[in-house]
């Protein structure tokens, strides 16, 4: 039975996704997921598979991953087989996973404030920016840039104090794909993946 609502609050939280507005949908997502952190004592002491499972339920399911590897692969992404680019989503949607459950691990009340959108009704690409506030330190721009597709909108890449994470994960796979290609690059983010999921790598992050 619970398996039933969890899927059914998927369901009905894809078909939100549909008909909020950019800005709203990441707010709304904010608001859910930060709510469900305030609730849980597990995702408090930082229980890592509860929180991998909040990020894999809530947050990445507005990403579009296909586009997210291709733009950090840039021009190494035509060259890449079918196989290559579906083992590479999987791999980048991992790591991804890890970089946002980290994050959350260290959420301590912080406040997320929501700038007023620019764009028109008709645009299909914009960028929803925001800034995250702790009492005792400076602000921290965080920008999403939106395509809205026919799932609704999805983000494509996140801006964090002006540092792109497409961008910066480019650097890093194009000297990977130079040192040992496509495959070489597939197998590096396997291996890393893997060692984040052993007891060593999450004491680690």
């Amino acid at each position: 039975m619970k398996k039933l609502i969890f899927g059914l609050c998927l369901v009905a939280s894809a078909a939100l996704a549909q008909i909020l507005a950019p800005d709203a949908l990441v707010k709304n997502i904010s608001d859910e997921v930060i709510a469900i952190i305030k609730q849980d004592k597990d995702i408090q002491a930082g229980q890592k598979k509860k929180i991998e499972d909040l990020v894999d339920a809530k947050v990445l399911p507005h990403f579009d991953f296909t586009r997210m590897t291709a733009l950090a692969l840039g021009r190494n992404w035509r060259t890449a087989s079918a196989d290559q680019k579906k083992a590479l989503i999987g791999e980048f949607r991992t790591l991804l996973v890890r970089t946002y459950s980290n994050a959350l691990t260290n959420y301590k009340n912080q406040v997320i404030e929501f700038k007023p959108l620019r764009a028109a009704a008709t645009d299909t690409d914009v960028t929803v920016r925001t800034q995250v506030r702790q009492t005792g330190t400076e602000p921290i721009g965080i920008d999403y840039s939106m395509e809205k597709t026919a799932d609704g909108w999805k983000v494509y890449d996140v801006v964090v104090g002006g540092v792109s994470l497409v961008t910066n994960y480019r650097e890093t796979f194009n000297a990977e794909i130079r040192d040992g290609g496509i495959d070489g690059l597939i197998k590096s983010l396997a291996s890393k993946n893997r060692a984040l999921d052993s007891p060593s790598g999450a004491k680690a992050k």
